[in-house]
């Protein structure tokens, strides 16, 4: 089970469109096997005889609805980026998992990420959508009902990759890195498996050189930004984008090192035989 964190943005359709593998429609109903887990006060949205079955723009526009609310809601970082998108992706030898099993893994994702906290009837709007075959997708609005912003935990990728890796333990999928060497054997890194490590160590959202890139570029925009007077909008349209291509490369390089493990396991060194004595016999 692979997670792969986004890069906020300020509207719910572009995330919705690629959980989907489709742009959002108006005309597109998506039943509850496609949006197979949301937050709990939707329920008080929707009259027990009406119909559930929302096109994927109605749902887009429930997500987007926050904003229209709290007008002047803002991060800490004073901008609107509300929307957050999470999205998880199964083993390619994994089994075909049941609607059930899916909503409990975006429930407990969504308490993972922070986005869902159980009895806060005031929280964040999230759903949960399953349109792709071995893919989750989780997408929130961080500005709560009661106009704050929700400040996600600073360990969210260590709580998100944790959960994830409890998922699959308790629904029985397959690891992201399986490796079962025999027993007296020496493992030995495939060149594969060695450009998988490289690939990562890049791509690691803690500690790796193109997160400190971009934050590097998202800092300077935000204080391009909090500049007195008229602010350079091409500047700061110009670094949000670079910031989002650094993004987007991360998430590349991660899904390829996931890919080149899989694909290719680590290999095993044959044991030394054992030393073989000559059986003793009487005289």
């Amino acid at each position: 089970m692979i997670p792969r964190l986004h890069i906020r943005t300020h509207t719910p359709h572009d995330p919705l469109a690629e959980a989907l593998g489709r742009p959002v429609s108006p005309d597109e109903g998506l039943t509850e096997y496609t949006v197979v887990a949301h937050w709990p006060g939707l329920d008080y949205y929707t009259l027990d005889d009406e119909q559930k079955i929302w096109t994927s723009a109605q749902w887009a526009e429930h997500l987007e609805d926050p904003y229209m609310e709290h007008p002047f809601a803002a991060s800490p970082a004073d901008d609107r980026h509300a929307i957050f998108h999470l999205d998880i992706r199964l083993h390619p030898d994994d089994r075909e998992l049941t609607g059930p099993e899916w909503a409990e893994a975006a429930h407990r994702l969504a308490r993972a990420t922070g986005v869902e906290v159980p009895g806060d009837e005031r929280g964040c709007r999230w759903i949960a959508v399953q349109a792709q075959p071995g893919r989750l997708d989780l997408i929130a609005n961080l500005i709560r009902l009661n106009g704050s912003w929700h400040t996600q935990p600073a360990d969210v990728p260590r709580r998100v990759s944790d959960e994830a890796r409890r998922i699959e333990q308790d629904l029985r999928l397959i690891p992201v890195r399986t490796a079962q060497p025999r027993a007296g054997a020496r493992p030995v890194l495939t060149a594969s498996a060695q450009l998988a490590t490289i690939l990562s160590q890049l791509a690691d959202e803690q500690s790796g050189p193109l997160t400190t890139v971009r934050e590097l570029v998202e800092h300077t925009t935000h204080q391009i930004a909090r500049q007195p007077g008229a602010s350079d909008d091409a500047m700061m349209l110009r670094l949000e984008l670079i910031a989002r291509r650094l993004h987007s490369v991360q998430q590349d390089l991660d899904t390829t090192a996931a890919q080149l493990r899989a694909a290719a396991p680590p290999r095993v060194a044959a044991a030394p035989p054992a030393a073989q004595h000559s059986p003793h016999r009487s005289p």
